[in-house]
C-alpha cells in the first residue's frame, strides 16, 4: 500500500486522539487518588509553633504548652501541652494532648505577651496542671483547663 491509500489523520482526528488520551490518565489519576508531584523547589513547611509556657516538677517532668498556628486559616491555632520525663540524663516526650479544640484559638492573642492567664502545675504524683488562656484582649481568658500527670501520661481530671 502507498501512502497515497491510507491519507494521514486530519488534524482534527489527532487532537481528539490527544484530548481522549489525556481525559484517561487525568481519570486514571484520580481514579487511584494520585496527586501532581509539587513544582521544583517547592516544599511543604512544617507548621510554625511558639512555645508560650514551661514548667519542671522537679525532676520528674517537664509540661511545656505550645501554638501551632493553623495551616488553612493565618488567625487560627491550636495549643499542645507536651509532657516529658528524663531519661538517660535526657528529656523525652512521654505523652502530648490538645488543649481545647483544633484551630480553637487566635493566634495574635495566643502568642501574644499576656497569653497565659494560669498555668499551674505541682510536682505531686500525679501531677495536676491547670491552663487558662487569652481568649482575645475584648473577651478575656478561657475557661481553666484542668488535666493530671500520672506516670508520665496526661489526662483530663
Amino acid at each position: 500500500m502507498t501512502d497515497m491509500q491510507h491519507p494521514a489523520p486530519s488534524r482534527r482526528r489527532r487532537r481528539g486522539t490527544v484530548l481522549l488520551a489525556a481525559t484517561a490518565l487525568t481519570a486514571a489519576a484520580l481514579t487511584t487518588g494520585a496527586t501532581a508531584a509539587a513544582p521544583a523547589g517547592h516544599t511543604q513547611r512544617a507548621p510554625q509553633t511558639k512555645g508560650i509556657a514551661t514548667s519542671v516538677l522537679g525532676t520528674d517532668y517537664k509540661v511545656t504548652l505550645t501554638a501551632v498556628r493553623s495551616a488553612s486559616d493565618p488567625y487560627a491555632a491550636s495549643v499542645r501541652m507536651q509532657v516529658y520525663v528524663r531519661k538517660s540524663g535526657a528529656w523525652k516526650e512521654s505523652d502530648r494532648i490538645r488543649v481545647g479544640g483544633a484551630d480553637g484559638w487566635f493566634w495574635y492573642p495566643l502568642t501574644g505577651r499576656h497569653a497565659v492567664g494560669r498555668f499551674s502545675t505541682a510536682g505531686t504524683e500525679p501531677a495536676p496542671v491547670d491552663v487558662r488562656l487569652l481568649v482575645t484582649p475584648s473577651i478575656g481568658y478561657s475557661t481553666t483547663y484542668h488535666y493530671v500527670i500520672r506516670h508520665g501520661d496526661v489526662s483530663t481530671r
